[in-house]
């Protein structure tokens, strides 16, 4: 005999005692055992009733509370053949409890897992990747992951994240090569653990919309939208050969700021004509160009550079021009130049500890914020921006842009 669960209800299991079973549950969720006295507050009518039709008036004992002796409850269930013990009687009521060390110990354990897991990534000695994820466990990100599938939901950010940055990628094709499920990173919690990583990586503030998850994509070569992906051009001319750099020349020649889109770099590949380009990070920086003298082509990548910004720098680099970047003086103005170097072999432009310096000294400036990142083409910008801790955006030096634009 276990328990014989049509009489338990009638008896343990009366409303009238619902207070009492719940008082049992939580000795088990908390591992203590289901002996000796337990004591009822203010019992009412019906308790008292009911404890003393199940146990007899002179095993209880009542004084504005009401003590149950735990022992004689358990021998009198398991005389009647109504449970073999109080412990299996309580779990037959509410159904089966775990007793609160064995869920924490199951906790460790699997938080355990998914630290192991996470350290398996190509990326577990970089510093983007430490520091997602350390944030996991600090905002909550773990446990929701844990809930999710645990270890497997970290397998997949793992591999997920393994797959990138990506050459130029469409996003079903990153997702269903790294998981098997092309609809795997469309709009599902794995996307938003994969884009707070990227987020963390590019050195910006979480994605919120859709506009800033397409760019955080695209930081690591992801292609959400071919049509959505653009890129802000001045002064750029071509060599003739399509639409697309007829349009661009003639913008050119017009003085006017185009807009071009990855689709249109994809299907009429062109030619760049420029002997030297120049990248900005604002579009305040290109606007403030448009009005002034003619000068060097200007390319604006309005943050993060978009896969269109790429393919078209690309086209640059592969018509022999010379490319001269700079952007904000903040991390990730540092981060993006220095891939500006390595991917085109890109000159700073009044990226230096000098130029900071300067333009700090000439107002207030906000805060950093963001993972830090290194300055390899002057080491000494990045411990001075370690030392004051303060980011200054580039339209401070517009003037002294402009003058440079004029003279190139």
């Amino acid at each position: 005999m276990d328990v014989d669960l049509p009489r338990l209800r009638r008896t343990l299991g009366a409303t009238s005692l619902d207070r009492l079973v719940r008082r049992l549950a939580r000795r088990v969720e908390l591992g203590r055992p289901l002996t000796g006295p337990l004591v009822l507050d203010a019992p009412s009518g019906d308790e008292i009733k009911a404890l003393r039709s199940l146990l007899g008036s002179g095993r209880l004992r009542t004084a504005g509370t009401v003590t149950v002796d735990l022992d004689r409850l358990s021998a009198v269930l398991a005389d009647a053949g109504i449970a073999s013990g109080l412990p299996a009687a309580v779990e037959a009521l509410t159904g089966p409890i775990t007793p609160r060390e064995q869920v924490r110990a199951a906790d460790r354990s699997a938080r355990e897992a998914v630290a192991a897991t996470l350290a398996t990534s190509r990326h577990a000695e970089t510093g983007w990747y430490r520091e997602w994820a350390e944030t996991l466990g600090r905002e909550g990100v773990l446990t929701r992951m844990l809930r999710r599938g645990g270890t497997r939901t970290a397998a997949m950010a793992v591999a997920v994240l393994d797959a990138l940055p990506a050459p130029g990628l469409p996003l079903p094709v990153v997702a269903e090569r790294a998981t098997g499920d092309t609809k795997a990173l469309s709009g599902t919690p794995l996307a938003t653990l994969i884009l707070r990583a990227l987020a963390v990586r590019a050195g910006v503030p979480a994605a919120r919309g859709a506009e800033a998850e397409r760019r955080v994509w695209e930081s690591a070569g992801v292609l959400t939208d071919d049509l959505s992906s653009q890129v802000l051009v001045l002064g750029l001319p071509a060599e003739p050969g399509g639409p697309l750099a007829g349009w661009l020349t003639e913008a050119a020649r017009l003085r006017t700021p185009f807009r071009v889109t990855l689709h249109q770099l994809v299907t009429m590949p062109l030619v760049p004509r420029a002997a030297e380009v120049y990248v900005c990070e604002n579009p305040s920086v290109l606007r403030a160009a448009v009005a002034a003298p003619a000068g060097a082509p200007l390319v604006c990548t309005e943050g993060i550079p978009s896969a269109a910004c790429h393919r078209l720098l690309e086209a640059v680099r592969d018509a022999g021009a010379s490319v001269r970047w700079r952007g904000d003086f903040d991390w990730t103005g540092l981060r993006t130049t220095a891939m500006a170097i390595d991917r085109y072999g890109a000159v700073p432009w009044r990226m230096t500890s000098a130029d900071y310096a300067a333009a700090l000294a000439e107002g207030e400036s906000e805060p950093l914020r963001g993972a830090s990142a290194a300055s390899p083409w002057d080491p000494s910008l990045e411990r001075r921006l370690h030392a004051t801790g303060r980011a200054v955006m580039e339209e401070r030096l517009v003037p002294l842009l402009l003058d440079d634009l004029a003279q190139g």
